[in-house]
């Protein structure tokens, strides 16, 4: 065997954290199908929720003047998924990042469920 088939061979894998320095997102992926992983790339947020025909969202009650206990917050976010869920509210995905990043928010995120079906799974959690 020569050294490049065996270079070739003991190559390391690439992992997540190559493809953000772009963005400086938290995006962590741990390989095993079904788990949860986390996120704060805008981009692979909104990738991962339009593959699955998910729409940016927010809770309609917590919107910025429908709730003195939540003001100045910008609401409190959702993915909506078809059929279109009445008590959430449609945005933009710019208005979305906007509250994200006010929020300090993270994205955890299931890819594709235990036997392998793709996931819809998805909460908004306080970022480390």
């Amino acid at each position: 065997m020569s050294s490049t088939q065996k270079a070739t061979k003991s190559a390391p894998k690439k992992t997540a954290s190559s493809t953000q320095k772009r963005t400086g997102s938290a995006h962590k992926t741990t390989g095993a199908t079904g788990s949860a992983q986390k996120t704060t790339d805008h981009d692979f947020i909104r990738r991962w929720a339009e593959e699955r025909g998910g729409r940016p969202a927010r809770v309609a009650e917590t919107a910025p003047g429908k709730s003195e206990g939540r003001k100045g917050s910008g609401g409190i976010l959702r993915i909506d998924f078809d059929p279109p869920d009445e008590t959430l509210e449609p945005i933009s995905w710019d208005e979305f990042f906007k509250i994200f990043e006010e929020n300090r928010l993270a994205f955890l995120y299931q890819d594709r469920t235990a036997d392998g079906h793709l996931s819809r799974f998805a909460k908004f959690v306080k970022r480390d």
